[in-house]
Order: C-alpha cells, then sequence, then structure tokens
C-alpha cells in the first residue's frame, strides 16, 4: 500500500467522523473467563483463546501467557502498525523494521512482599529499528508522528480514568 491508497481508504471515514464526532467514539471490548482449575484466566482474543496465567516470578509454570508480556506485546503491535502507516502516509521506504519493548516489574510488590514497592511496571522502554534511506529530519518526524498517534502508547503514557466494579451473577 503507497501513501495516496492510504489516503483514500481512510478519507470516507475521516470525513464522516468530521461530520459526526459521535461516530468516531467507539468502545473495544475485552472478555475473559477464570479456569476452574489453575490460576489463570481465559482471554477471547478474537482469533483464539489466550490463556493467561501467573509469570514464573510469581509461582507461576511459564506455559501460559503472563499479562504483563501481553501488555508489552500490545504496545509493540500498535506502535508497529502506526510506524508503518505513517511511514507509508509520509512517503518515508522503510526496507525493514522492528519494534521492541521492555518494561521493569519488581514482584515483590505484586506479591505483596515489600508494601513499598511498586505493583506494576515502574519503566517501559520503546524502541524501533529501521533500516531506511530515509535523511534523519524524516526519522525525527516518523518517530513523533509515531509517538502521537499510537493508541497504547498514549494510553501508557497518558494513563485513562479508570474504574473497577463487581457483580455478583
Amino acid at each position: 500500500m503507497d501513501a495516496a491508497e492510504l489516503r483514500a481508504m481512510q478519507a470516507p471515514i475521516k470525513e464522516r467522523y468530521k461530520s459526526d464526532p459521535s461516530a468516531a467514539v467507539i468502545t473495544l471490548k475485552a472478555k475473559g473467563s477464570i479456569d476452574r482449575e489453575g490460576i489463570a484466566c481465559k482471554v477471547e482474543t478474537g482469533r483464539a483463546l489466550a490463556v493467561a496465567g501467573l509469570h514464573p516470578a510469581t509461582g507461576g509454570s511459564g506455559l501460559e501467557l503472563c499479562s504483563g508480556d501481553m501488555l508489552l506485546e500490545a504496545l509493540v503491535a500498535c506502535a508497529g502498525v502506526t510506524l508503518k502507516s505513517v511511514a507509508t502516509a509520509t512517503d518515508i521506504p522503510l526496507k525493514t523494521g522492528n519494534v521492541i519493548a521492555e518494561g521493569d516489574l519488581d514482584f515483590r510488590g505484586t506479591l505483596g512482599v515489600d508494601k513499598e514497592a511498586a505493583v506494576g511496571f515502574e519503566e517501559i522502554r520503546l524502541r524501533f529499528e529501521v533500516a531506511t534511506d530515509a535523511p534523519q529530519d524524516k526519522l525525527d518526524l516518523l518517530l513523533k508522528l509515531t509517538e502521537r498517534y499510537c493508541v497504547v502508547y498514549q494510553t501508557i503514557k497518558n494513563g485513562p480514568k479508570v474504574s473497577v466494579s463487581m457483580k455478583r451473577v
């Protein structure tokens, strides 16, 4: 896909959102079920069932997916798609590219070993490795726009309002 094809594909969508802003507000959903036997949650991904469990650093077997890894994978996926979309739209040719996300956790927090230890990622690093002949100013623009338009990155960076509830069924 080139820039013209991308613009042509997105033009009617953008026009609709400009004329009807409420049409652009879409609720994404995720659903999972608690495993009856083990300490795991079966997450419906739309393509398959992903079984998340305890990380080995908290006593897990390592056979199930770690939700922390899944968060980083979601960041990599979103950032990679955004990078490619921005590169396409701005005519920045990419020969190859890799997206790497790393995050540091102190498992003392999640295990309740140390009440002062943070629960959750203390730091997340996102890195792009690209092969391109584009000049540095174009790469700087590519990074800036990728940061700006990556939904998962912006969500992690800006921390949206989050609520939790429970009901008996």
